[in-house]
């Protein structure tokens, strides 16, 4: 039967940035994947991570920055972004985003392995 998911649960996080989720280990309890959605203000951003797992992501509007080993990627309202269990990123919003995160298996804190 399918399950009907009323609304997304608050996820807290340091900073001012908002996650929704929608899909994942805090909501329902699915750990093969995690839907979220985030509203990051302008001027945040978040140490770099190596997570262990695929991260795919669609900006709806605004912005995000994903540093990279080779660089930096800029995302804007309606592209998308994939970054790869065990890749180097990290992500920012110089000007403020509101998008789309989905990770398979789903995020977990301790799957992320931010930097110190």
């Amino acid at each position: 039967m399918p399950e009907l998911i009323a609304g997304p649960q608050l996820i807290p996080v340091p900073g001012n940035k908002i996650i929704e989720e929608y899909v994942g280990r805090v909501n329902n309890r699915e750990s093969q994947v995690s839907i979220a959605r985030m509203r990051s203000p302008a001027g945040w951003s978040e140490p770099g991570q190596r997570p262990d797992f695929d991260e795919f992501t669609v900006v709806l509007n605004g912005a995000l920055h994903v540093e990279h080993d080779k660089g930096v990627l800029e995302v804007r309202a309606g592209q998308a972004v994939v970054a790869r269990k065990g890749e180097w990123v990290r992500y920012s919003t110089p000007q403020g985003a509101e998008y789309v995160a989905i990770c398979v298996p789903a995020f977990a804190p301790d799957t992320v392995h931010r930097d110190a």
